[in-house]
């Protein structure tokens, strides 16, 4: 199927910003790499083969400039812990420490976690994909997504103790 930038974006707009959303955790980030994602597809667009869904190429194209971003940051993976200092403060003090503790162990957790594992959990939890768009997204099968999915819950349970936190 032929594409134009505007149905491009129409399409896989939404997607690309939960992709880099669930990457970066950032708002602002995530917009901007979002609209740098589609200008570099559309000055490659004639180029683009097919080979691959549109919103896989759309989603590497973003990685590709979140990982240029982390380099320009000086940093090669993202701080969980920043993310979590953004966290807006409860109520109740002494549930929010329990809280924030908590979030803190997952987050941690997760960097024992290798990367596809670690990539498919945030998709489907951050970004709210299902397991056949993370499939597409990184170039595998929905199976695999469940798979990753299901085996990395699993040792994070181990790593935190079985603390319940999923």
């Amino acid at each position: 199927m032929a594409w134009n930038g505007e149905d491009l974006y129409q399409k896989h707009a939404e997607g690309v910003y939960r992709y880099l959303f669930a990457l970066c955790r950032e708002a602002d980030t995530a917009e901007e790499l979002t609209q740098e994602t589609f200008y570099q597809a559309l000055k490659g667009l004639k180029a683009f083969r097919g080979d691959c869904a549109p919103q896989t190429w759309l989603c590497a194209i973003a990685k590709r400039l979140w990982y240029q971003e982390l380099s320009r940051r000086g940093r090669t993976a993202p701080l969980e812990e920043e993310a979590l200092a953004r966290v807006p403060a409860d109520d109740d003090p002494a549930r929010e420490a329990e809280e924030k503790d908590g979030r803190l162990l997952l987050y941690r957790a997760m960097q024992q976690l290798d990367p596809d594992t670690r990539e498919v959990i945030y998709l489907r939890l951050a970004g709210d994909f299902t397991f056949r768009e993370i499939g597409t997204i990184l170039n595998h099968t929905e199976v695999w997504a469940r798979m990753r999915f299901y085996r990395g819950k699993e040792t994070l349970k181990a790593l935190m103790g079985g603390n319940g936190y999923e």
